[in-house]
């Protein structure tokens, strides 16, 4: 009797593993729905759907792009993550989604270190910490002594508990100096500001910050990542400066939690593919993007890190956001 039940169970066990290796192999058999948490033309938007289409070619299956923009890409976010876990339902994470927003939103609806399935890390990049040309400020020492002053410096962000807000308050932390914070919509106006002298520096996007400063409009004092800038290899980290300042804005591919592994994989390899395109790493070259290289199983470890980084400089702070 004892006999017949080992045969039953191990034949049990044989279907189900070839049941679950058979859904696996047919994975995916129908399109894909990729949620890009922010605006259409958005850099996020753009990365997404050159990934999405190089993803389409590797699966079989296309991989329609959806924009769900609002409260800092919180809401499409949620969408994903209230979504079956089965990989037809994936999204666009970004530094704000996955790190910034669990310490700016006081009741953000998911938690990125238990909510999500990491699927692949996309790319990264840092930031230049740009003045005006005009202004006296030819290195960081000079903007950090200016600082230091009853009266001074102001700095420039995309808005209050954006990545660009929070970089200015480590610096200001690690300074230890008066840096007082404009918040303005977008980079353009906040970059448009430091170039007539309205504020006195900004943390922006390296491409559109190398631009002014070839043009003569800006000076570029450092750069966010430890690594330096592949735009702008000759300006200095401030990491030189400031030991532990390492700030990078980045992509990662995510699902809801609990997607089969299988499912993961399959998705994590049409991903890494993807961004070995041509088209995408022309893109990534020309917008100053590094691609960086993370198995899948140091995902989950990197959101947790984030997380801490970021929300250590939102609560000393006290970011919140708009």
């Amino acid at each position: 009797m004892t006999s017949i039940r080992n045969i039953l169970a191990v034949s049990l066990t044989a279907t189900l593993g070839l049941a679950g290796s058979a859904l696996a192999q047919s994975f995916p058999d129908k399109p894909i729905t990729m949620i890009v948490p922010f605006a259409a033309g958005t850099s996020t938007d753009t990365v997404s759907r050159l990934i999405a289409e190089g993803m389409s070619e590797e699966l079989g299956q296309t991989v329609v792009v959806e924009n769900r923009a609002g409260a800092g890409g919180s809401v499409g976010t949620q969408d994903v993550v209230s979504a079956d876990a089965d990989g037809y339902t994936i999204s666009m994470g970004t530094v704000g989604t996955l790190a910034i927003n669990k310490s700016i939103f006081p009741e953000l609806p998911y938690d990125p270190e238990s909510d999500v399935t990491p699927i692949a890390f996309v790319g990264y990049t840092p930031t230049l910490l740009v003045v005006g040309a005009d202004t006296p400020f030819e290195t960081l020492d000079d903007l950090v002594e200016a600082a230091k002053s009853d009266e001074g410096v102001t700095f420039a962000s995309t808005g209050n508990g954006t990545s660009t807000h929070l970089a200015g308050e480590l610096l200001k932390t690690l300074s230890d100096t008066n840096m007082i914070h404009v918040p303005f919509g977008s980079g353009a106006v906040g970059l448009a500001a430091v170039i007539s002298g309205e504020v006195d520096f900004m943390f922006n996007h390296p491409v559109s910050a190398k631009q002014n400063v070839d043009a003569g409009k800006l000076r570029a004092l450092g750069v966010s990542g430890a690594a330096g800038s592949e735009v702008a290899p000759e300006v200095p980290p401030i990491n030189h400066t400031f030991e532990g300042f390492d700030l990078i804005a980045w992509w990662l591919m995510h699902g809801p939690a609990d997607m089969p592994a299988d499912v993961t994989e399959a998705l994590n390899n049409a991903v890494t593919t993807a961004i070995a395109s041509d088209a995408v790493t022309d893109y990534y070259a020309k917008s100053g993007i590094s691609k960086g290289e993370m198995a899948l199983g140091e995902l989950d470890g990197f959101i947790s890190s984030e997380v801490k980084k970021w929300g250590d400089i939102a609560n000393a702070a006290n970011a919140q956001a708009d």
